[in-house]
């Protein structure tokens, strides 16, 4: 078996795909307003990695059965990356918000005082990352859309 005949990692594979699509023209709903970047930016509508882990275990249910331990592990795997993109992430996401607007003011406290004039652009506006992880909703609708990719998959092979 190679790894190109491993049907639960292709189907993963491209379920990030397909949340990574759909997050373009559901982002043009929201805001009407097409953001191309959104094809490889963490976070957003629908979660990539929920729909990743959500049809890897629902393609290793097809493959083995709900019994087995192998869909236990993955399973779990799905639970713990789910819980995680919700949560830590989603907060580390609001942090990162909050210290870039202490940067900004600190930025603009510090042109009147220091040589700020010698900086160049990106210096000055380097920011944290901000979107890194998911509201709950966005883990939802990913989850959801992984395991309907993934159950696609089979009934159409």
């Amino acid at each position: 078996m190679t790894i190109l005949d491993n049907t639960p990692l292709l189907v993963a594979l491209l379920a990030i795909g397909f949340a990574q699509i759909l997050k373009i023209p559901i982002h043009y709903l929201a805001t009407r307003t097409w953001q191309w970047s959104l094809l490889t930016s963490t976070g957003g509508m629908p979660s990539s990695h929920s729909a990743a882990v959500t049809s890897l275990a629902t393609a290793v249910a097809f493959e083995t059965s709900l019994d087995s331990p192998i869909f236990a592990v993955a399973l779990m795997f799905a639970i713990i990356v789910m819980y995680d993109a919700s949560g830590v992430r989603f907060e580390a996401g609001k942090h990162a918000t909050l210290l870039n607007e202490l940067r900004k003011d600190f930025d603009t406290l510090t042109k009147q005082i220091n040589n700020w004039s010698s900086l160049n652009a990106r210096e000055k506006q380097e920011e944290l990352k901000t979107l890194l992880g998911h509201k709950r909703s966005e883990v939802v609708a990913g989850a959801i859309s992984g395991i309907i990719f993934a159950a696609t998959f089979y009934y159409l092979a």
